[in-house]
């Protein structure tokens, strides 16, 4: 099945995929992807966990706000050696 448009995880802003960078091995990304994410959003997403396999950076938790979310995928995006994100990162309704 051929999605018509993006989805909201699918990283549309990147030109190219990038190739994969020396130690890029699926632990040393989560942490990578981690520390990305904890760096940008702070106590945000301190509910947000990273997994990686074979490149693809995957997010669960729970977050309050859907512009946490948007930006939890949109920075483990930015590591490099990160070929997908998928993005099943909860929000919260209070």
């Amino acid at each position: 099945m051929v999605m018509p448009w993006p989805l909201p995880d699918d990283s549309w802003f990147r030109a190219e995929p990038q190739p994969p960078v020396s130690g890029g091995d699926d632990a040393w990304l989560a942490t990578e992807v981690t520390y990305r994410i904890v760096g940008g959003a702070g106590p945000r997403a301190r509910r947000v966990s990273v997994t990686v396999q074979n490149r693809v950076a995957i997010l669960t938790g729970s977050v309050r706000d859907p512009s946490t979310r948007q930006l939890a995928g949109e920075l483990a995006w930015l590591v490099p050696g990160v070929a997908d994100v998928c993005n099943s990162i909860r929000v919260r309704v209070r």
